[in-house]
């Protein structure tokens, strides 16, 4: 959803309650979007090592079982959620 500010009709002069509160969730929103951004970092690197342990040790059957298992929890959210499944998955792959 996109909110234009400088659209006609949209006071800009004055603070009003309800800017005041679209401030306030606008800055809980970037504060969730920093949090998801921490955990998705720490997420990639977590499997980028899971997968070189894997690799490692043969057991690629396991771990391709295993993405399936996070395609399938992410199902809830619809064609979404396995397109965030996948770009989560992508981004956890040992780099080359």
């Amino acid at each position: 959803m996109t909110v234009q500010l400088d659209s006609p009709g949209i006071d800009t002069a004055g603070t009003s309650a309800a800017d005041t509160e679209l401030g306030a969730l606008f800055e809980q929103v970037q504060e969730l979007d920093a949090q998801i951004l921490d955990v998705i970092k720490k997420r990639a690197e977590l499997s980028q090592r899971i997968g070189a342990a894997a690799k490692a040790s043969g057991d690629s059957r396991e771990a391709q079982a295993r993405e399936m298992a996070v395609l399938d929890r992410f199902r809830e959210l619809g064609a979404d959620g396995n397109t965030l499944a996948m770009t989560l998955l992508r981004l956890g792959r040992t780099r080359r």
